[in-house]
Formats: C-alpha cells, structure tokens, sequence
C-alpha cells in the first residue's frame, strides 16, 4: 500500500468523480485508475461501486477513508518536521481553539510566537472542544486549546492544564444591573434573568446550563445559538444576559457591564491537547511550551 494510492483514493472518495479526482491530484485520469485498482487488489476488496456517473464508496471504503486520512495526516506532519530548519525559520503549527479562546487567550501568545519565529506559519481552526478533540484524532490539528472536562475522556489526547479562568455575568449599560444591586450575581439570580445562550455543543452553554439547574431551575433564553461574537453582539443590543470568560468580557471596547458571580462562581480549566501517538512537531512543541509558560 502506497501513500500515493491512498492519496488517490481520498480524492475520489472526497470527489465522487474520477476525473475531477485525477485534476485535484495532477494526475492523468488512468493512471488514477489504475492505482486504485491496484489498492484494490491488494486489500481484496473493492472500495468504489461504480454506477454511471454515480461513484460510491463500498462498506470496505467506508471504512478505509478515516484511516487513509490519518496516515496521509501524519506522512504530512513528518515531511513538515523533516523539512523545518534547526532554527525554527520555516514551517507550520496547526493549532485548534475554542472561539472565546482565541479572542481572548490567544492574540498575545501568537503575536510573541509570530515576532520570535517569523517563518513559521500560524494555521488557526475555530471549534468547539468535541469538534477539536475529532480534529486531533485524525491527525488535522497539532494541538489544541480545549475545555476540561470531556464528556468523554479519550486516552489517545495527552493534556495539561494550562489556567483556569473565572466566567462572569455580562449585560448591557443601557438595562437594569443583574443580580444583587449590580455589585454581584449568585447563580439563584440567573432565574429571574433572560440568558443570550451559545448554540448546542459550546462549552459555556453545557456549563451555565448545568449550574442552573443544580441551583434548581431551568433557565430561561432570550435568544441562543450564537458564538462569541453574535452573543456579545445580541447582550450589547438589550436582548439579555450572558455568562462568558473574564478574558473576553474585559477586552477593551466592548462596551458591557460586567459583573462577577457570588463564591464559589463558576470557572472552566484550559488544556492543551495532542494526540498520544504522535509527538508534536517541533514549531508546535515550541508554541506549546510559550502557551505553558505564559
């Protein structure tokens, strides 16, 4: 089995076409063919059912395309290794993030990154932490910055903590202050609150939500689905209040009221995450070692 062929066979499976797949890889389109059928023969089974204009992937295809994914993933990764110079002057660190981590984390670390290791490329994925978890798995991320902890613990991730981080209660200027004379918030006061919620998946929606109704009840949405952004957006505009990061909530500019949660309040750990398997490379070992000591 070649990578090439995998190659091949990632293009078609990703395609449904074999000329469109042969174009995408700069190949002509027999010897695409013919790599396939020699995949093909070589794992006794065919991996395409191929109708007329339409091509699908058989039940042994379906199986080969995540695993054809992470090794071209991880022959990628080590070419880039290979190919980085010892001073670090060239190559690129995947790096994943949850969105408020990336507005309010991130931009110091990267800018210290960039302007100590200019040559390295910087390829920033938002997402939320089970999407960024998959992404480490198949091999698309080097590492990420992820919420702890999972709902479901993986032990192919490695993770160390990298702070912990207070959430806090945002409003806008404009409506009555939240809470106990706008000086606090105890979780109890959120009842009485129309919340601007994340959307399903995000890791402050499952935390607030949970807090809510440990305290005994169920709360009440003014709006949800956003990320980070719109949520801000819709609590600036009077629609309700929301529970975010103190990192984000204290960016300058924007404009909210921001009021602390009564002790014990409530906090969420940050992780850095890479799979077990496979040592990062060396320019996101360095960039994780920054995020580590910041």
């Amino acid at each position: 089995m070649q990578l090439q062929q995998l190659q091949y066979f990632v293009a078609v499976a990703e395609t449904r076409h074999f000329t469109h797949a042969a174009e995408l890889v700069h190949v002509a389109q027999p010897s695409l063919s013919q790599q396939i059928k020699a995949l093909e023969r070589e794992l006794g089974a065919d991996l395409f059912l191929r109708a007329r204009g339409n091509i699908t992937l058989t039940d042994a295809g379906e199986a080969l395309l995540p695993l054809a994914r992470r090794i071209l993933a991880d022959a990628d990764t080590a070419r880039q290794e290979v190919q980085e110079l010892v001073q670090l002057r060239r190559g690129r660190v995947r790096l994943g993030a949850t969105p408020s981590l990336c507005t309010g984390l991130l931009p110091d670390v990267l800018r210290a990154f960039h302007d100590r290791y200019p040559g390295i490329r910087l390829m920033i994925e938002e997402g939320g932490s089970h999407d960024l978890v998959r992404e480490l798995a198949r091999g698309a991320l080097d590492l990420a910055l992820i919420v702890l902890p999972l709902p479901t613990p993986s032990p192919a991730l490695t993770t160390r903590e990298v702070l912990r981080e207070d959430l806090v209660v945002v409003s806008s200027p404009e409506a009555p202050a939240p809470g106990r004379g706008g000086r606090i918030v105890h979780i109890a006061d959120l009842e009485r609150e129309r919340l601007v919620m994340f959307r399903h998946g995000y890791d402050l929606r499952e935390l607030t939500v949970a807090a809510c109704r440990s305290a005994g009840f169920e709360p009440e949405f003014a709006v949800e689905g956003g990320e980070m952004d719109a949520v801000l957006g819709f609590v600036r505009a009077g629609l309700g209040v929301a529970v975010v990061p103190r990192m984000v909530a204290m960016r300058a500019g924007l404009g909210l009221r921001v009021t602390p949660l009564a002790r014990p309040g409530l906090d969420r750990v940050i992780a850095l995450a890479h799979r077990s398997d496979v040592a990062p490379p060396r320019a996101a070992r360095e960039l994780q070692r920054m995020l580590l000591e910041r």
